[in-house]
């Protein structure tokens, strides 16, 4: 691979002879686009929501010296209905959403806030339409956002979820019950099984990263102070 000015670059052109670019950083730690399979399977065994989300399409493994330690996968808002009720003129074509983020404990203390940064940046030069990227922290991921407020997102306060489990998977309320499946193997999943589901209301706390200034300009939220984690 090619690195120039920590922008990493594919050694295969594209059709009108453009180098792709598939990375950012150094040789000693850099994120890098990886095949969505890897990701699924990482996120899967690891992360403590043992799933994936399926509006994903930006899948980045964080590597240190060469060995992958973490990965980052974005996407499409999982709401896709509330694009425009979070930034006046939101949609699927500026807005990208963090949904899943696992981070081996043994890598070092800053990998997490490290790997999203050069994620942005990544962005930033792959997608140049993308103006805007929202995720969520939850009761789970303790320390309410931490992670997030070390990159500089804007806080835009919390709300109560509601989740289900089941057979060791938690699921989301949308997944669970969605109308617009009829015959869908997943929704006859959730209807046989409808007495195993373990309910539970979890509080999620909203993070933005604007790119893109005129869009912070037009958020709908508003911004609040960090909420802190030892509280």
């Amino acid at each position: 691979m090619k690195v120039n000015h920590k922008v990493i670059y594919s050694n295969q052109k594209k059709l009108f002879g453009n180098e792709e670019i598939i990375g950012y950083g150094t040789s000693e730690f850099c994120v890098k686009i990886i095949k969505r399979k890897k990701a699924v399977d990482v996120i899967k065994k690891n992360h403590y929501s043992k799933k994936v989300t399926p509006n994903g399409y930006l899948n980045i493994g964080i590597f240190i010296d060469n060995c992958m330690v973490g990965v980052l996968m974005f996407g499409h808002l999982f709401n896709a209905s509330y694009h425009s009720k979070i930034v006046s003129g939101g949609n699927s074509c500026n807005a990208m959403e963090l949904n899943r983020m696992w981070i081996n404990d043994n890598a070092p203390k800053n990998t997490a806030s490290k790997a999203i940064s050069y994620s942005i940046k990544l962005i930033k030069k792959k997608y140049s339409n993308i103006k805007w990227i929202q995720s969520f922290a939850d009761e789970r991921c303790k320390r309410f956002g931490v992670v997030y407020q070390a990159c500089s997102f804007n806080y835009y306060g919390e709300h109560n979820t509601v989740f289900y489990e089941l057979d060791g998977v938690v699921y989301h309320n949308i997944e669970v019950n969605r109308k617009d499946r009829k015959g869908n193997l997943k929704k006859k999943y959730f209807d046989d099984n409808r007495h195993k589901l373990k309910k539970m209301v979890l509080r999620q706390f909203r993070y933005i990263k604007f790119l893109d200034k005129r869009f912070e300009k037009n958020c709908l939220l508003k911004q609040q102070s960090y909420p802190k984690h030892y509280l």
